[in-house]
């Protein structure tokens, strides 16, 4: 009987194991790996690297990168949040804002709208549950590729996402800066300050003027994501996601330079990271090569 058992239960995990395979082939440690995905129309790869940062906190960096299928379409799905005094926001946002993001029922006619929403309503459960995720906050850049067809990027905060097209760098995402946005930040009661040697903050606390969580500061906040959609072809090479500790000491045209030839997502999200901490930055640097064809 324990071996009926046993045969059955190792028979269910050889099945699991090749349906895997069949979407996707991985090779990941927590801060460094890679994968590809097997039966999207477009050869789709990847590769991410992630660098804790000397800054004196423990590592407030997450990313997401893996692939699913749903409803006979197989995604990808690439994330990296930023956190800030602490990490339970970030944390919270790998294991749920995709799915949060799925679950809209406006998703597969209208993903802009379903995004939009998405990130909404996971903000509002963040604030409600403060007393358990902490004061913190965090940025948030996602990317979700559609049957190796269709590119779909959002984000809030300085976490940026550039595409490669034609060995161009186009940037995707909006740098979403308390300078820029303080008219608003002043409308809702709140203010800018500019201190000699520092970068502008929200109310002296925060360099970002988007953000999910921030309790203390949300009245002067926003959870409001700039979303691109871009449709994959030819032209489009691929995608490099990054936070702020890699885009504070290198330009767009400069990281897409420096990796376009290199074939390796993974090899490609390392030399950015290993670039950056040559280049004396000092906070969390965190890095996804997203590569087409």
């Amino acid at each position: 009987m324990f071996l009926d058992f046993y045969h059955d239960d190792f028979f269910l995990f050889l099945c699991l194991l090749v349906l895997q395979k069949a979407t996707c082939l991985d090779s990941s440690t927590p801060d460094s790996g890679k994968g590809r995905c097997k039966s999207c129309s477009n050869i789709v790869a990847h590769g991410f690297h992630l660098v804790e940062g000397k800054s004196g906190h423990d590592m407030e960096d997450y990313h997401v990168a893996e692939y699913r299928n749903k409803k006979s379409h197989v995604l990808g799905l690439f994330a990296i949040f930023d956190g800030h005094l602490g990490n339970s926001v970030p944390s919270y946002l790998k294991d749920n804002l995709f799915n949060n993001i799925l679950e809209e029922p406006n998703f597969w006619n209208d993903p802009k709208t379903a995004i939009k929403n998405a990130y909404r309503a996971t903000d509002k459960y963040i604030l409600e549950n403060s007393m358990k995720l902490g004061p913190g906050g965090s940025t948030a850049v996602t990317a979700i590729v559609i049957d190796g067809k269709d590119l779909w990027v959002a984000n809030i905060g300085d976490s940026r996402a550039v595409v490669c097209e034609r060995g161009s760098a186009n940037q995707l995402t909006v740098d979403h800066e308390p300078d820029s946005e303080r008219r608003r930040i002043e409308r809702q009661g709140g203010f800018v300050t500019n201190l000699a040697g520092d970068v502008p903050r929200v109310n002296g606390q925060l360099a970002v003027a988007r953000a999910f969580g921030d309790q203390s500061l949300k009245a002067h906040l926003s959870s409001e994501p700039d979303i691109r959609h871009v449709p994959i072809d030819s032209t489009i090479e691929f995608v490099i996601l990054a936070s702020d500790g890699l885009w504070k000491v290198m330009k767009n045209q400069e990281a897409v330079d420096m990796v376009k030839s290199i074939k390796d997502p993974q090899v490609a999200a390392k030399r950015l990271t290993t670039e950056a901490l040559e280049r004396k930055s000092k906070d969390d640097i965190s890095c996804i090569v997203i590569r087409f064809g």
